[in-house]
């Protein structure tokens, strides 16, 4: 599958937002597309037309050449269908809400804001005679 932006040299991305890929088999596109499922931020499909769809991809159904997915446009309130077949290209192009988000981050921000209230919760205390 060609990506058009360059590997990690860790062998690993943290995030394939700013990515774009253009497969050339049905194997690299449904790839794709499972990637672009598990993506926690929009996507832009390019289809055969010319056309092109962003939003939120949610749903999809692997039945070789009757494969679809779906997609919550950001243009529309509505659902649209797309069938593999019509897709030329995958573009990671909307922020990945849960880029750098590791449950050890989660946890040290959560720590962070305990020991800020606690000091606070102290200094008010103090300031009435309380300690």
């Amino acid at each position: 599958m060609t990506d058009t932006k360059n590997h990690s040299t860790q062998g690993a991305v943290s995030s394939l937002q700013g990515r774009q890929f253009a497969p050339h088999s049905f194997t690299e596109l449904a790839e794709a597309i499972e990637l672009a499922f598990d993506y926690r931020g929009d996507v832009t499909v390019t289809l055969r037309s010319g056309r092109q769809v962003t939003g939120y991809l949610f749903n999809r159904t692997v039945k070789g050449q009757d494969s679809t997915f779906e997609v919550f446009p950001e243009s529309d309130s509505g659902v649209q269908l797309i069938r593999y077949a019509d897709v030329v290209s995958v573009a990671f192009s909307g922020e990945d809400t849960a880029s750098g988000n590791s449950w050890e981050n989660w946890v040290a921000k959560k720590e962070s804001e305990r020991k800020a209230e606690a000091d606070r919760i102290a200094r008010d205390a103090r300031a009435r005679g309380h300690l």
